[in-house]
């Protein structure tokens, strides 16, 4: 059966410049060649980060004992123009906040499993970069969450405490305080409770970038831009990949676009839902000073507005969220795939925004000095989707990342490589139970009838679907 797209999901063709892609070369619009080859026997559908671990791994970690399988990665933009490219820069696991949801739901053995999944991504890239000498700002540091509303505070207290009592050993890596010294421990003026663990930061486009390049040049894929898939159609055991600039016959076809999926996958439509969010770029302006910032941050106000922010080394600061203010305007951003609008109720929450939440920073005179917005794939219950496509042989998903991909997506790329090149089940790839793609996850979206995810990451939850 063909896969024509039930709805219009390529990405919109002028989006907003990020601050991650300021400086950009000519590999932006690489193509490997002049021309699509004939045939691959691997093709990957999206450059972003996703896309990209996979090609690695697959490169990578081959069985030598088999035939080298070509590999074909096919982006309808330019590399890491989605939303990887203009996400927060910010590696942080969820070491508890949604993980006693997924206790009640799956058991404390299959949420410790994806905690701990999450927290491996931290040592594995900063590993994995410093071998590769990738120059993509990667700093290895804490993350501060901070709960500013004092019934939010008490929930987290709640969470940490009772976290604590499965005994889990990961949460040693855990500190936690409540009450009166939360602002001068977490430097959040109206903080209520405060707790830090170990997390990364990253110039995420320069790190896709470096990979890619590398695959490149070491002639491993077939790199393609602006070249968007319209169709994908059976043929004997291969696929017909048809393209804006023609077709590509593949023996497997990986979906490693996100947000997008569903065009190409209509199955998937309501288990992956695009959804635009919002984040910016502040600086000081010269000759002003503000305190130094070490770590990144989780930052909840009193009206429980949840932001994500990085410091960079050039003493900016790179802050998005604020999804409780744009909740109520669907139309802006749920199923919405045109990251060339900014989302017009948001887009004024971070003018002075370092000013109103952190001690001295209240005379630096910080202003945005750009702001972007961004598709991302927010799944029904929460949870990636990854592995073999049910009842379509030869497909393969890895998508849906609820905005939270960073410390999900390249050991998952390195999974579903395994079942791929080792031909494995999902079962021994090493990635999490809860984010196996099944046709029960699938039929569960489609009725809409069982809990659904927390949309929008700031604990509450949104009713998916078409």
């Amino acid at each position: 059966m063909g896969s024509a797209a039930k709805h219009n999901y390529l990405p919109a063709a002028n989006p907003q410049p990020a601050f991650w892609g300021r400086d950009v070369d000519e590999f932006h619009n690489h193509r490997t060649t002049p021309e699509l080859p004939q045939e691959t026997d691997v093709l990957i559908i999206g450059a972003g980060y996703a896309g990209t671990a996979t090609a690695w791994h697959l490169v990578k970690d081959r069985n030598p004992s088999k035939a080298k399988q070509t590999v074909t990665v096919l982006e309808a933009r330019g590399i890491c123009s989605g939303a990887t490219g203009r996400n927060g820069g910010h590696l942080r696991p969820d070491l508890y906040g949604h993980i006693p949801t997924y206790i009640k739901r799956a058991g404390l053995e299959a949420a410790v499993e994806l905690a701990e999944f999450e927290i491996a991504h931290v040592p594995a890239l900063k590993q994995f970069i410093e071998q590769e000498k990738i120059d993509c700002d990667f700093v290895l540091s804490r993350c501060i969450d901070v709960w500013s509303n004092e019934e939010a505070a008490k929930n987290a207290l709640q969470t940490y405490e009772t976290l604590k009592g499965h005994s889990l050993a990961y949460m040693n890596d855990v500190f936690f305080k409540y009450g009166a010294d939360a602002p001068g421990i977490s430097g959040a003026k109206d903080a209520k409770a405060t707790a830090s663990y170990t997390a990364g930061m990253m110039w995420p486009y320069k790190f896709i970038r470096h990979v890619l390049k590398s695959l490149v040049a070491s002639g491993d894929i077939n790199l393609q831009t602006h070249c968007p898939v319209t169709d994908i159609k059976p043929e004997g055991d291969s696929f017909v990949v048809k393209t804006a600039r023609g077709s590509i016959k593949a023996g497997k076809v990986i979906h490693a676009n996100n947000a997008y999926v569903g065009g190409l996958l209509p199955e998937y439509a309501s288990s992956i839902v695009p959804c635009k969010g919002i984040c910016c770029r502040i600086t000081v302006p010269e000759g002003k000073v503000a305190p130094a910032m070490t770590t990144s941050y989780i930052e909840r106000d009193a009206d429980k507005t949840l932001s994500y922010l990085i410091p960079r080394p050039d003493g900016s600061i790179v802050v998005g969220g604020a999804s409780f203010l744009f909740k109520p305007n669907i139309h802006e951003w749920y199923d919405n795939i045109d990251d060339g609008v900014l989302i017009e109720s948001a887009k004024h929450y971070y003018d002075g925004y370092m000013q109103r939440t952190f001690a001295g920073w209240e005379d630096s005179d910080a202003k945005v000095d750009q702001i972007w917005t961004g598709v991302m794939g927010y799944s029904y219950d929460s949870n990636s989707h990854i592995g073999a496509v049910p009842d379509r042989p030869g497909h393969y998903v890895i998508a849906g990342f609820n905005g939270h991909g960073m410390p999900v997506i390249w050991l998952s790329g390195k999974g579903l490589a395994k079942m791929i090149n080792d031909d494995v089940p999902f079962e021994k790839t090493g990635v999490p139970r809860l984010l196996k793609t099944t046709k029960d996850r699938l039929e569960r979206a489609q009725s809409g009838k069982e809990e659904h995810g927390d949309i929008l990451g700031d604990g509450s939850v949104f009713p998916l679907g078409r």
